[in-house]
């Protein structure tokens, strides 16, 4: 119900600025233009009154800023016609601030703001002449300037982990004083990709493939990858999604490591401390880079018997739209399975939307979320689907039954012919797919009791659409986090060893796909409603329009960490934060956003 509200609500700030600059077009306008301004007004407090119920962090900025610059003013031009220009500025600015994410984040600093310019519209509209209209003119853009000077003073917050650092990043690897269990190495270059339908693609590859090689390791036992830098002109790093690696293996580039450039070679060392599907892709450039190809898929191994298919849900760039594809698959595939066979599908995500998944044919169980075990899954209902989040992965399993079990996707109206089937003789084709209720991990499971507990640090995350600065650039995103972009968006800090909460409130109009690196976090409720299924521990959680998540993990993993959308536009936009542990600090340096 929220997405509908949000949009509902800008299109009346715009309204209602329209109006404004009408009502404050003279000193004195037709009645009827302050009754029209005051409706807009009022419907704007209503569609906020809508939004509080879903929580006061949805809607308790708009109240703050609306009630003291609109109504309050509105009323008293009603019985003081002086008044009126004042209330058209104070009302222009009340519906101006939707539309800047730092303004709702700070309300202080725009109240005071907006109150000097509506002061000033006063004393000005006193004078006749054209001071009057100077003062209607000005006064947005004397708020506009204050309100852009508080937001370029909040930046350049990973400056303090450039410099007087106790401990490197650069110390804090993964085991140098044994001989590997594994070793790999992974070349990046150029090449082309040729999906099913014969369409080829200008990719970026992995040993000469996109998806790389499947790397496969057990528990707890040290691997090795080399990375090799071709040609790739932007410069490669891996970043292990989901492994709660060492810091300096985490493959950030700026942050744990310098980017590999061409002729260039990075070797990574870690040992996985769990079982389950992760993946590894390339963090520099991503928006662009692992589109076309730098990704492939990591298994702990955990002794799986049967059938085993891991299987990524990929968006490869079209000439016109994206072309949606499992693996290099954009058209119907059909495998063999004998009935009876226990089946395992490792479903990964490796686009930037979320993407609906339907399994047909028979029920599934959903065994583990982010490489982590469901405790007490039970097959969920025929028709039930998935909403796998950008960069996420589900593990299904089923008992291959005699007939057809299909497997398709739904991206946000791309058309796309993507599916796979699975029958006895390995020649049927996919059943059409239907939309069913989709699986909700919050209820799934063996209930576990949350105990209330104390924590050492909590924080509030707020994602908002809206005008931003991000490198020298102002532009339309829907990617600040509490009303900032990076490099302006603060450190998150925090002691080895403390509990942190966390509550994240999507104020957007998209979803936001939030993962931090080095660390899971267990989801605590969602809208209010606590978790009530197996622990739903997570690396990448798909917050929706609307949505309040509270999370919490411990910080036990010492570094500087990534915390991002992991919907790799909106981290190229600066939807980027950074999770840093008190006494260590990074050498490294990033010219751009390390998305």
């Amino acid at each position: 119900m929220s997405e509908p509200l949000f949009l509902t609500d800008m299109l009346l700030a715009l309204a209602v600025m329209a109006a404004a600059a009408a009502l404050g077009r003279r000193a004195r306008r037709p009645r009827w233009i302050l009754y029209g301004t005051a409706a807009l007004v009022l419907a704007r407090l209503i569609v906020a009154g809508l939004l509080l119920t879903g929580g006061l962090p949805l809607a308790g900025s708009r109240f703050l800023i609306q009630v003291p610059l609109a109504a309050v003013p509105l009323v008293l031009a009603f019985f003081r016609p002086e008044a009126q220009r004042p209330a058209a500025v104070g009302v222009g600015l009340s519906a101006l601030w939707l539309f800047f994410p730092y303004a709702q984040q700070e309300t202080n600093i725009t109240l005071v703001a907006s109150l000097v310019a509506m002061g000033l519209t006063y004393l000005l509209s006193r004078r006749r002449g054209p001071w009057a209209t100077l003062g209607f003119l000005v006064a947005p853009a004397v708020v506009l300037t204050l309100v852009y000077q508080g937001n370029v003073a909040a930046s350049g917050t990973m400056a303090g982990h450039h410099h007087h650092m106790g401990t490197s990043v650069a110390t804090l690897t993964g085991p140098r004083d044994r001989t590997p269990d594994v070793r790999v190495t992974l070349t990046a270059a150029h090449g082309k990709v040729k999906l099913t339908s014969g369409r080829e693609i200008d990719a970026l590859t992995f040993n000469g493939q996109a998806p790389g090689p499947q790397i496969r390791v057990k528990k707890g036992r040290l691997i090795e990858v080399t990375l090799l830098n071709t040609d790739v002109e932007e410069g490669v790093t891996l970043h292990w999604h989901g492994v709660d690696v060492p810091n300096a293996e985490d493959g950030v580039p700026g942050v744990t490591q310098e980017a590999v450039m061409p002729g260039e070679k990075h070797v990574y060392r870690f040992a996985p401390d769990r079982t389950g599907t992760f993946w590894y892709h390339t963090h520099r450039d991503s928006s662009l880079t692992v589109e076309r190809g730098l990704f492939g898929s990591l298994i702990v191994e955990d002794g799986q018997q049967g059938v085993e298919k891991t299987i990524f849900t990929h968006l490869w760039p079209g000439a016109d739209d994206p072309v949606a594809a499992f693996d290099t698959a954009d058209q119907p595939l059909r495998q063999a399975v004998e009935a009876g066979e226990p089946v395992l599908l490792r479903l990964i995500n490796s686009s930037k939307e979320p993407h609906r998944l339907h399994i047909g044919g028979t029920p599934y169980t959903v065994t583990a979320i982010d490489g982590n075990q469901v405790q007490g899954a039970t097959p969920l209902p025929r028709g039930t689907d998935l909403l796998l989040a950008a960069g996420g992965r589900f593990d299904v399993a089923f008992t291959m039954p005699p007939g057809t079990v299909s497997l398709s996707i739904d991206v946000n109206e791309i058309p796309n012919t993507a599916a796979l089937a699975f029958s006895p003789d390995g020649t049927a084709p996919p059943e059409p797919s239907a939309t069913g209720p989709l699986f909700d991990p919050l209820t799934h499971g063996t209930e576990t009791p949350i105990p209330e507990e104390t924590y050492d640090r909590t924080f509030d995350i707020r994602l908002d659409d809206g005008f931003g600065f991000a490198l020298g650039s102002f532009t339309y995103v829907s990617s600040s986090i509490n009303g900032r972009l990076y490099p302006a968006v603060p450190m998150l800090m925090v002691t080895e060893g403390d509990r942190v909460k966390m509550r994240i409130v999507n104020r957007s109009l998209i979803d936001h796909p939030m993962h931090l690196h080095g660390h899971r976090v267990r989801v605590l409720s969602r809208n209010g409603v606590p978790a009530a299924g197996s622990t739903w521990w997570t690396d990448t959680l798909n917050v929706v329009p609307g949505e309040i998540f509270e999370i919490d993990f411990t910080a036990d993993n010492p570094g500087v960490w990534m915390d991002h959308c992991h919907n790799f536009e909106h981290g190229s936009q600066g939807m980027i934060m950074h999770l840093g542990y008190t006494g260590v600090g990074t050498p490294y340096t990033e010219d751009g956003i390390p998305e």
